[in-house]
């Protein structure tokens, strides 16, 4: 067997063996990872001492680039989670949108919420929010509920500092800011999809939150929108200034990075306007802002004990992006990676929908986002590095192949069901199987438009 096809054999039984590790046995993906990279390297041909060299390299230049801005990135999102931050930017675009929009309210608040705070987390949080307006405008939970979620999982899925996205950025080596900027664009186009599939949807679930339903209620009784805003202002929650400074502050800079960058201008305060836009400086910057602005009557102990809280969530992020980034560093050292490049520009399928399909494949397979869109990244990096290729394209269609059906083994599949009161198999189905099924087609076809101007 030549070389190039004994390394995709080795590649076909490494996920194969992933595949079965993750739904068979009790070993964690990130050991699974490493096993699969093992398997590759050593089926592919590689000499056995420099399997270990790729996946020891592989795990610690993924982790260099992009591994403090996961930790500083939790940091802050738990931050903004726990000082009402959250709620804050939620209830003061119901407001500012209005009666009979605040489906696009929820939508707008998820699509900005869930830059720094994990998804699952997002919707618990918003999910009184949600119920509070439903049982006050008669809009169907349902609708308000969808909206939220597909908000939540846009930005979740294709934006940075979400360790998902950012993890993938690491290993396709794109600039954050560009794809910061991609993910927010494409974002875009999927709650609008969503948020017209949750009005249909709640037409025909229409589901109202009672006062013994569900849980989450809060104990005031509500008369009017009114007041429920009057309400929400009463809340000691911080201003919106001080809300939405640690999300939007780092963004700016990181462009204000990739903007000077590009001109290739160098010396005097450009270095400086380069510096405070690295990813690193310019979400440590965010941190800080959050820990000052929404933390500052907090003590330095509860400040930190909350900051830990966060850096606990990403442990299991930097391992698993880690972990993908040695797997594609044993098919770039082992030589499978131009091998199958050449095979695939030969069936004229375009390169960019290779990543977007295999995490698709791995998602429906084994239901995390995460580990969907690293292994997709990790393979398809290697084989598409010296393609005439958009790599942000190509870093975006991994983010986006993992939105696929969404069912019974992912978390946020049972989150979303039963926050809203859904119990029902085929209702479930329709409340979030179908619509994150709907956003994947439209990810596809965003992906195959962008493509053709600017791939």
């Amino acid at each position: 067997m030549e070389a190039g096809g004994q390394m995709i054999f080795g590649l076909i039984l490494g996920v194969f063996a992933l595949i079965l590790l993750v739904l068979k046995t009790k070993i964690h993906p990130f050991v699974a990872l490493l096993i699969a990279a093992s398997i590759t390297g050593l089926v592919g041909g590689m000499p056995a001492p420099d399997v270990v060299t790729a996946i020891t390299e592989g795990f610690g230049s993924t982790l260099s680039t992009i591994g403090i801005v996961i930790g500083l990135g939790v940091m802050m999102g738990r931050i903004l989670e726990v000082s009402g931050a959250a709620e804050r930017m939620a209830y003061t675009l119901v407001k500012m949108l209005g009666k009979k929009k605040e489906d696009w309210a929820m939508a707008v608040a998820g699509y900005i919420v869930s830059i720094p705070i994990f998804v699952d987390s997002a919707f618990v949080i918003l999910a009184p929010l949600v119920k509070a307006l439903s049982r006050n405008t008669g809009k169907s939970v349902i609708t308000l509920g969808v909206a939220l979620a597909i908000g939540l999982s846009a930005t979740h899925h294709a934006v940075p500092p979400t360790p998902g996205p950012l993890g993938v950025a690491g290993i396709f080596g794109v600039d954050i800011g560009i794809m910061i900027l991609w993910g927010l664009i494409f974002g875009i186009p999927i709650i609008i999809v969503g948020v017209f599939y949750a009005r249909w949807l709640g037409k025909k679930i229409h589901q109202l939150p009672t006062e013994d339903g569900l849980g989450f209620y809060r104990p005031e009784k509500i008369e009017s929108l009114n007041d429920f805003y009057q309400l929400q202002e009463e809340k000691d929650l911080p201003s919106l200034f001080r809300s939405t400074a640690p999300i939007f502050i780092p963004i700016l800079l990181i462009f204000i990075n990739t903007s000077v960058s590009a001109t290739g201008i160098e010396g005097g305060i450009f270095d400086y306007l380069i510096f405070i836009g690295n990813p690193v400086i310019a979400v440590a910057i965010g941190l800080i802002i959050a820990i000052y602005g929404l933390f500052g009557k907090a003590s330095q102990t509860e400040t930190i004990d909350r900051m830990e809280e966060g850096i606990k969530s990403a442990g299991i992020i930097l391992l698993v992006t880690g972990a993908g980034g040695a797997l594609g560093e044993v098919l770039r050292q082992g030589g499978g990676g131009d091998y199958i490049a050449e095979a695939i520009a030969g069936t004229g399928l375009p390169l960019v929908l290779l990543p977007f399909f295999i995490a698709t494949v791995v998602r429906l397979i084994q239901g995390s986002g995460t580990v969907s869109m690293i292994t997709a990244a990790s393979i398809s990096a290697p084989i598409i590095a010296g393609a005439d290729i958009n790599l942000a394209l190509a870093a975006q269609a991994a983010t986006l192949g993992a939105l696929i059906f969404s069912y019974f083994n992912d978390s946020l599949f049972w989150v979303v069901n039963r926050m809203l009161g859904i119990t029902n198999v085929k209702e479930q189905l329709l409340v979030w199987s179908i619509p994150t099924t709907l956003v994947w087609f439209t990810s596809l076809l965003m992906l195959l438009v962008a493509n053709a101007f600017f791939g």
